[in-house]
């Protein structure tokens, strides 16, 4: 099989060329990469001619326009991207037989109530990135290619910068620390979806009735404010340098820190249908979490 991965070098595109490597030969791209592999989703149709050279039988799509607050100000981009990019890869995918892997967001949902919305749930996106990420879903499923969508939240990966090492900085510099509590989810690791995605793709392709849309987060929840006292109390406890006192980590509302976009309040989502579908059991949010912190501090 021959795989082409699009946006190789974000947080789950470096992890899903570990984990695909395995399924076949990967062909590797991102927006940097020298021409004629350059993948350049702010002009999509460029995307149609890079899949008919590689003919892929798998396209992984995990590029897309994530700066939440600035596509508030740049839809056109976002857009392109976030929608009419991936539907490109999906027309092409269903005119070739490939399959198309391809992350999408809770921020499809409005964020009302705490209950966990499944896949089959009303959307009701607040920002322009949550409206961009439902279009380019509908694209793809429009374009009737076999497909894997999978919705997360909350990703983090210990290369790069994540709310983990920006809480552990700023614990070691300050006194008194405030921080989100209104806003709940599960923060989910990038080595964890590219771990679930090779293992679904596997299936999918053996039995073509598992395509479809599938959430995909750790089990368990928190807020922002727990999510970051989880990780400072971690780093204490392990001899990291910790200035801010446990009880000096406040608990604000998202109003005491205005963005242009609004973000939904509740990002619980139901992964009953993957792990019934393909035979898996999502860890503890808090997993994932130790081991990035583990593998962050002894750097």
């Amino acid at each position: 099989m021959k795989i082409l991965l699009l946006g190789c070098k974000g947080q789950v595109g470096w992890e899903l060329q570990r984990a695909l490597a395995p399924l076949g030969e990967l062909v590797a791209c991102d927006f940097d990469t020298p021409a004629p592999q350059r993948a350049d989703f702010g002009d999509p149709e460029s995307l149609a001619g890079l899949v008919q050279r590689v003919q892929p039988d798998l396209i992984a799509n995990a590029a897309a326009h994530t700066a939440v607050d600035k596509a508030e100000s740049e839809p056109e981009l976002a857009r392109a991207i976030n929608a009419t990019a991936p539907g490109v890869l999906a027309r092409e995918a269903a005119a070739r037989g490939a399959w198309l892997l391809h992350y999408s967001t809770d921020y499809v949902f409005d964020g009302s109530g705490s209950a966990p919305r499944d896949e089959d749930a009303a959307t009701g996106p607040l920002s322009v990135y949550g409206r961009t990420k439902l279009e380019g879903e509908a694209l793809i499923r429009a374009s009737g290619c076999r497909h894997l969508v999978l919705r997360t939240s909350w990703v983090y990966a210990a290369r790069g910068g994540n709310f983990a090492r920006t809480m552990l900085k700023l614990a070691a510099e300050r006194d008194e620390l405030r921080v989100i509590d209104d806003q709940i989810g599960a923060p989910t690791g990038a080595d964890l979806l590219a771990d679930v995605s090779a293992h679904a793709l596997r299936a999918a392709i053996t039995d073509p009735r598992l395509a479809g849309t599938y959430h995909c987060v750790t089990a368990g929840e928190t807020s922002w404010h727990g999510y970051a006292r989880f990780v400072i109390e971690w780093a204490r406890a392990h001899g990291q340098p910790v200035k801010v006192a446990p009880e000096a980590i406040h608990a604000v509302p998202t109003s005491a820190y205005p963005t242009s976009a609004r973000r939904p309040l509740n990002s619980r989502l139901s992964t009953a249908r993957l792990q019934s579908a393909f035979g898996l059991r999502l860890p503890p949010w808090q997993t994932g979490v130790e081991r990035m912190l583990a593998e962050v501090l002894s750097r």
